[in-house]
């Protein structure tokens, strides 16, 4: 697995990987947009927009939930 300057290329991860890297980044986020500097929350930013990319290429039939839709948050209303 190659390294780049932000972490391992995306489209070389497993699946477990994929999904580690995600979720360390969703858990540091709110410390990234409040303590760090702007590049580096850019950064931050840049590199969540790929590993998310990569896991909607991955799974682009994934299951989606109905409530998360405009018409089922309406629904709930």
């Amino acid at each position: 697995m190659t390294t780049g300057h932000r972490g391992p290329i995306t489209d070389e991860l497993t699946d477990e990987d994929l999904l580690r890297e995600l979720s360390h980044l969703y858990g540091t986020r709110m410390d990234a947009l409040r303590h760090a500097p702007l590049q580096a929350f850019e950064e931050h930013s840049v590199r969540t927009a790929e590993l998310e990319t990569e896991y909607l290429r991955r799974r682009p039939a994934r299951e989606i939930d109905p409530n998360r839709s405009r018409e089922g948050a309406r629904s709930r209303d």
